[in-house]
């Protein structure tokens, strides 16, 4: 069996961002890509290396 430590400051410091809180309870609902994901929130996206 694997374990992971989790450091849960970190977690709920996350979670505390609101646009984070809002994609962890978009992904409970639907199975999404990154732009499916991002199209609801004004936040930028990486550019694709050519």
């Amino acid at each position: 069996m694997v374990t992971h430590k989790i450091d849960l400051n970190s977690v709920f410091s996350a979670l505390a961002d609101p646009t984070r809180r809002s994609i962890v309870e978009k992904l409970t609902r639907n199975r999404l890509c990154v732009n499916e994901l991002a199209a609801g929130f004004d936040m930028s996206r990486p550019e694709k290396k050519k």
